[in-house]
């Protein structure tokens, strides 16, 4: 797949901030999104934002089940106000989230001894466990390969060597990653001016 315009991150950039505004603001989802071109396809991504450089949510959709605007609409409102290990964002805090995307190629079998750091994510599953961990994360966290696979399976909830028995699944995806942590001032929209669903 051909990577992002980058007016088509901006896009994304926005819908996520939108999203943001109007679930944090209003507890409510944004409607959905009129997608044309890439930002249409059937895509998985996470939403990952940081705060003051320290990790404030991320969630993520590895599979590909909606438009990718969607996704990332879904998915920006979740890390916001869901994920379980942190609180959830406060209106006052929204002007200083940094916020990531990572958009991800289709996910495929691949062998241990294949797996390139800092280009590989994984997903370990077996039975109904799943795990998923970016590209990002063993170069944030300086793992090797097999620390990389026990991270994924604990992710998963299974045992650190899972990975290494033949009845668990582990495929590999790229993700192109991109945020606006470079801009000075992001984008902040009224969200009264944010369609909301019913």
């Amino acid at each position: 797949m051909s990577p992002l315009s980058n007016e088509d991150r901006r896009r994304l950039l926005a819908i996520a901030r939108q999203s943001i505004v109007v679930a944090v603001s209003h507890g409510r989802q944004p409607k959905s999104e009129t997608a044309i071109g890439d930002l249409a396809e059937l895509r998985g991504a996470f939403v990952t934002l940081h705060r003051s450089g320290r990790l404030r949510g991320c969630v993520g959709q590895p599979g590909a089940y909606d438009s990718l605007a969607n996704t990332v609409a879904r998915c920006a409102a979740l890390a916001a106000t869901e994920d379980n290990r942190f609180h959830p964002v406060t209106p006052g805090e929204i002007s200083g989230l940094e916020i990531e995307i990572s958009v991800l190629s289709p996910a495929e079998p691949i062998r241990p001894g294949e797996i390139q750091l800092g280009t590989h994510g994984l997903m370990v599953s077996s039975g109904s466990a799943r795990g998923v961990l970016l590209p990002q994360v063993p170069i944030e966290h300086r793992l090797t390969r097999e620390q990389f696979l026990a991270e994924t399976c604990r992710k998963a909830g299974l045992p650190l060597d899972a990975w290494k028995s033949p009845g668990v699944e582990i495929l590999g995806f790229t993700c192109e990653a991109f945020s606006d942590r470079e801009s000075a001032t992001p984008q902040i929209l009224d969200p009264t001016q944010v369609p909301l669903q019913k």
